[in-house]
Parts: C-alpha cells; structure tokens; sequence
C-alpha cells in the first residue's frame, strides 16, 4: 500500500512553522500588540492561497507578506477613525458628550405634558401642588416638608398619594391622545 501523496502546500506550512516566532516578533514590532496571533493567522490564510506555493515559503515573501497585512491594518483603522470623526462632526454636541436637542415634535409634546401635569397640579390644591414641588423637584424631606407647612406627616404623604395619582391620570390622558 502505498502513502498517500503530500498536500500540495506541505513546504509552505513546514516554512512558516519555523519562521511563526519570528513573524510574531515582526507584527509585534509593527503594532500589532494583542491582534499579533490573529493577524498571523490571517498571514497564513494569505500565505496558503498564492498562486506560488514555492514563492509563498521564502522568508522574504512572508515578511513581506506581513508587512502588507500591517499596512492594511493601519489604513482600515485610520479610515475608521476619520469615518467616526466625520460622523461625530455632523451630530450636534456628540464630540462634547452633549446629547443632541430633541426635534420639534419631541418638544412640543413634552411641552404639553407638562402642561397637562401643572393642570393636573392645580386640580389637587396648592398645598399640596406645593408639597409634590418641594419634595420631587427641591429634594426635601417628607418630614422637613410637614415642619415647613405646618402639617403632620401623614398629611404630607397623602397629598402626595393624591398628587402622584392625578398626575398619573394626567400623563395616561396624555399618552392615550
């Protein structure tokens, strides 16, 4: 029985076996930091399909090979960062972390549901439209809150019970329309 015959590219693979340390050590020196293995994998998936397999086993057409691959890289990553830039340019406060101005259909809608909620305020009385002001938008303390009006605490909790459900009635009207 006779062996079977050796894969075309078995000298390709015994040369860049043992030059891998050395193509390492070549993509590391050019940049490569972690994505060195995956960039020599990529080497050897370029290597293996030349038309030349004999060619494709020098040294020097390896380290070339390489240094193509980190040209490649470099000009993907540059024209990845210019793309984000230009992007980043034309939306409004996103180089600044600010977020863009809502549209004029967000606005005009949350101008109406705050109108509706400061409705809905005026409904429950001012002492305690008061209350929910001082507590939800001045941080206060619900007992801070009753010693102010000169209430008892469970009086402050039950305007803001009646408060926190007319708003909610307000803002479910609101969402329905």
């Amino acid at each position: 029985m006779s062996e079977p015959p050796a894969a075309p590219n078995a000298p390709l693979a015994e040369a860049f076996l043992a030059q891998r340390d050395r193509l390492l050590r070549f993509l590391r020196a050019r940049g490569a930091g972690e994505a060195a293995e995956d960039l020599l994998h990529e080497l050897w998936l370029r290597l293996s399909g030349a038309a030349d397999a004999e060619a494709a086993a020098g040294i020097g057409y390896m380290m070339r090979a390489a240094d193509r691959l980190m040209i490649d890289r470099y000009r993907a990553e540059r024209q990845a960062r210019l793309r984000d830039k230009a992007w980043a340019e034309v939306q409004p406060g996103l180089a600044d972390n600010i977020a863009p101005a809502p549209g004029p259909e967000r606005a005009i809608a949350a101008r109406q549901q705050v109108a509706a909620i400061e409705a809905a305020l005026a409904e429950i009385g001012p002492r305690a439209a008061a209350i929910v002001r001082r507590h939800r938008v001045d941080g206060i303390a619900q007992r801070d809150i009753a010693a102010e009006f000169g209430v008892s605490l469970s009086t402050v909790e039950s305007d803001l019970r009646r408060a926190y459900a007319r708003i909610l009635e307000a803002r479910r009207a609101f969402d329905e329309v």
